[in-house]
């Protein structure tokens, strides 16, 4: 059931893609029929002409994010509705396993929920791919608590507590600042190679991977975290706020409180910047080889233009004008 809400929404405007090309099929030149279901989202939001028509053909495999996946999974089949002769993959192995495959040469692009390590650094440069990060969208990370939890409201410190290396509390009534009985607190949290879990370390922790090594792994599998937490009433997870949306009253976001207030994951505090520690871009990486072929740059080009619709569908944050030319002039710049 937790994915109803997302899909529901792709639906929804898949079906506004299609009516909409059916309306101006009369004005159409091209192939595109409204029998073929084929989108004209191109002529809707933009008229740039990114993969307009239908006449490429060719393939994008994308690799990467769990976080990040869903949205690209939304761009790519509203892309291939409106250019059929390309088709695009998208799998999920974990931001770092991801960027494994990019640096190798073996993906167009890398869904990622951080920024690329020293180390995959290093390993994009010995195989000479030359890369940028190019957002599509933004997001938050949520504390989770069941709806019972008598606290709407956390510190990072107060985080750090509870999840840093190291950390013995394992009751509720040990947390500095919560007048909490003692109940057992049981931890969810990803897996080493997801980037929710180097963002969320760093960000609460201060350094990447440094965690208490007693949480129950989710792996890449964040619904596991909504499913622990909604049934117990003294659980805790950290899972984008994407899930959260979709998760419903299952589980309660805690809003964060960095010194200015205690603020919650709302569209306005993430674009502003004003959701911290846990506000953050997501980005699909590309390759200037990668982008060398015309359906590759279609792609990245439709995916940014129509980024407000397909984030909204996902249930992510949109990017504002700036985040929006940014990441057109990087696609341009590894285009050539």
């Amino acid at each position: 059931m937790i994915r109803n809400r997302r899909w529901a929404s792709i639906l929804a405007l898949l079906l506004s893609f299609a009516l909409f090309a059916a309306a101006c099929g009369d004005d159409d030149d091209t192939t595109t029929s409204a029998s073929d279901d084929t989108a004209a989202e191109g002529d809707a939001t933009s008229d740039t002409g990114s993969g307009a028509g239908g006449d490429l053909s060719g393939s994008v495999n994308l690799d990467g994010s769990s976080t990040v996946g869903p949205l690209s999974e939304v761009a790519a089949e509203l892309f291939m509705r409106e250019n059929p002769g390309v088709q695009v993959s998208v799998a999920i192995s974990g931001t770092g396993g991801g960027f494994e495959k990019f640096c190798a040469g073996e993906t167009d692009g890398n869904n990622a929920s951080r920024e690329i390590k020293e180390s995959e650094i290093e390993l994009c440069e010995s195989n000479g791919i030359a890369y940028d990060n190019v957002q599509v969208a933004n997001d938050a990370l949520s504390a989770v608590v069941h709806p019972d939890f008598p606290e709407d409201c956390i510190t990072p410190d107060q985080l750090s507590q509870i999840w840093d290396e190291g950390s013995t509390l394992s009751t509720w009534d040990q947390v500095d600042g919560f007048d909490l009985p003692s109940e057992s607190i049981t931890l969810f949290g990803p897996g080493s190679d997801s980037g929710t879990f180097d963002f969320f370390t760093e960000a609460i922790n201060g350094e990447e991977g440094q965690i208490r090594n007693d949480y129950q792994d989710i792996g890449e599998d964040d619904q596991a975290a909504v499913l622990g937490v909604a049934g117990d009433p003294w659980a805790m997870g950290y899972i984008p706020f994407s899930f959260v949306q979709e998760a419903g009253d299952q589980v309660k976001p805690l809003q964060i409180d960095d010194g200015d207030g205690c603020k919650e994951a709302s569209l306005e505090n993430v674009q502003a910047g004003e959701y911290t520690p846990l506000g953050r871009p997501l980005f699909l990486y590309a390759s200037d080889t990668a982008l060398s072929r015309p359906e590759v740059v279609a792609f990245f080009e439709f995916y940014i233009e129509n980024q407000a619709e397909i984030a909204e569908a996902a249930t992510y944050v949109p990017m504002n004008d700036d985040q929006v030319q940014a990441a057109l002039d990087k696609v341009a710049a590894l285009a050539g």
